[in-house]
């Protein structure tokens, strides 16, 4: 149950009996435990568009609404707040639902592209943002009940391949190891700029695989299969939910770029500029108002990116049918998606009924804040990190946990490892630039993944103390301690945190409520006896235990991260 809406609309209900007219209530969880447990401060604006007293207002608010069975308590604060305290049996009802989360009442078909890498390198750490962002949204809105549709947009298409099959002619290409690739596509670059009989060599084999010449398709092939499994291996590595099913890449478009070159033509949306054939929409002016182009085919009879972009959002409308379509980059191509959705709309290729969504992010940065890099300045392979991850995550475990066996060990350094990579990420406002540092994300302490792994295993060893299944407890809740009611409270708000993520794509948010969460259980931990409580208590309290345990693991599992029971 979303407790936050179900407030809303009674608030906003009653607001609309008071003004005549629908005002928003605009509740949200309340900052300090002395205002309640949420907070509407919606008096303020709608008094002073009605010129009246916000505090007067709020009391005939609070008058004209129906909280019964819902609040227990209602508060006028300051000019107008209204403070609303949950009723004890509302949050014992809550609790006792079958139910963790409530399936959206109007399901969607959504599609969600992430990770997108260019399949001539390796995947590296400047692909990391857009894969954990993007698989985060896409698991809590499949939680959600919506159909998910994950695309891998990835590069695998264009001179980059012409440049590397031409330099690898010739060289051992035994070694499967993909960095190799890396240091081969660096040398191909070099030659493609500066010998012009190699980038010749390069643009006839572009050339020859856009025509479908079986030869060239067959080395292309063989290099997609080779860089496509290494790519696999570090989204199994990372717990990302893509897998070969989603990926459709720049080569499942070629056939179809023609005619979106033809069809934006007998839409009218099609101008010649030295050659070339580009969009020009009045909204889109660079300097000195100049109209900015959308270059949709070059001069040579070349494609570009935006035209693939366009074809690949009328297969996402055409085709999967979406409702919603989000795309996870980085900022700087906050211009190129609203240019590509306006086109879109303009074509008709997708009706503007269709969401489409880009949500950028910030860049990652080190200790100076500057990209982060390597030592020598060079982009850092996800592969490289991952193992680094492992290595420290290794001496931290084995600082502090001395009662593991092997197996078990190398479980807890895996999951600490790549759950403090991702959790570092995800809990970032992904609008801003973060700063990539070891020692706090793998920290026990604090908002990190390895305190909040911790605290699942803390309550798992209390399930294992008491020797009872979990799974099948069910019992009555008594909140008489006031942290055992700020636990109740906090995991009654998990519908709304996850509906927050779903609609904003911001899993911060959730990286947030399981912080708090956590924090709220550990305090309730310290101050109320569980095993060792009289039996009424110890009931009640193991039944929060299981609601809190229940609550992490599928907060967790939205953000990719394992749960352990022994650390």
């Amino acid at each position: 149950m979303n407790v936050r809406q179900l407030l809303d609309e009674r608030l906003g209900e009653a607001f609309g009996r008071v003004t005549k007219e629908w005002a928003p209530a605009l509740v949200s969880p309340a900052s300090r435990p002395e205002y309640g447990d949420y907070q509407a401060n919606g008096a303020m604006a709608v008094a002073k568009r009605l010129k009246t007293n916000p505090r007067k207002l709020a009391e005939d608010v609070v008058g004209a609404s129906d909280l019964t069975g819902i609040v227990a308590e209602t508060e006028i604060a300051g000019p107008g707040f209204i403070n609303l305290t949950l009723s004890q049996e509302f949050l014992k009802g809550t609790l006792a639902r079958a139910q963790l989360v409530t399936p959206a009442a109007k399901p969607e078909r959504i599609v969600i592209d992430y990770s997108s890498p260019n399949l001539a390198k390796s995947l590296h750490v400047g692909h990391l943002r857009s894969t954990v962002i993007g698989d985060a949204t896409a698991r809590t809105l499949e939680l959600l009940g919506h159909t998910l549709y994950r695309q891998n947009h990835i590069g695998d298409w264009g001179t980059p391949f012409g440049m590397l099959v031409a330099y690898l002619e010739g060289q051992d290409q035994s070694s499967n190891d993909l960095g190799d690739f890396d240091h081969f596509y660096a040398l191909a670059s070099e030659r493609f700029e500066n010998d012009p009989a190699f980038a010749e060599t390069a643009r006839k084999f572009v050339v020859d695989l856009q025509s479908g010449k079986e030869a060239a398709l067959t080395q292309w092939k063989q290099f997609i299969e080779l860089s496509s499994s290494h790519m696999q291996r570090i989204y199994d590595q990372l717990n990302i939910s893509l897998n070969p099913d989603h990926t459709r890449g720049e080569s499942a478009y070629n056939n179809d770029l023609a005619q979106v070159v033809t069809d934006l033509d007998q839409a009218g949306l099609l101008s010649l500029s030295d050659g070339a054939k580009c969009v020009f929409l009045k909204e889109f002016t660079g300097k000195e108002g100049k109209p900015l182009p959308m270059l949709v085919q070059k001069s040579d009879g070349g494609y570009l990116y935006h035209t693939t972009d366009l074809a690949a959002l009328r297969y996402r409308h055409k085709v999967l049918n979406a409702d919603r379509i989000l795309y996870f980059t980085d900022g700087r191509q906050n211009l190129h998606f609203r240019m590509l959705f306006a086109v879109a709309h303009a074509s008709e290729f997708v009706p503007k009924s269709t969401k489409l969504e880009h949500h950028p992010f910030g860049k990652l940065l080190d200790s100076t804040g500057r990209p982060f890099r390597s030592r020598d300045g060079s982009t850092i392979p996800l592969a490289q990190l991952v193992e680094q991850a492992h290595e420290r995550a290794r001496a931290v475990v084995r600082s502090k946990s001395s009662n593991l066996d092997e197996i078990e060990f190398d479980e807890v350094v895996h999951a600490i490892a790549i759950g403090a990579i991702k959790y570092a990420d995800l809990s970032k406002n992904r609008l801003n630039d973060y700063t990539f540092d070891w020692d706090s994300m793998l920290a026990f302490e604090g908002n990190t993944a390895p305190y909040l792994q911790y605290a699942f295993a803390r309550i798992q060893s209390l399930f294992a103390r008491g020797n009872f299944d979990p799974e099948s407890y069910r019992k009555d809740i008594t909140l008489e301690n006031q942290n055992e009611r700020e636990l109740a409270v906090q995991i009654c708000r998990f519908q709304e945190t996850l509906e927050l993520v779903g609609r904003e794509a911001m899993p911060h948010h959730l990286c947030a409520y399981l912080y708090e969460l956590t924090s709220r259980f550990m305090r309730f931990y310290e101050t109320c006896p569980v095993l060792d409580a009289p039996e009424k208590d110890r009931e009640s309290r193991l039944a929060l235990c299981v609601h809190t345990a229940k609550t992490l693991e599928t907060g967790l599992d939205c953000l990719g991260i394992a749960t352990l029971t022994r650390m």
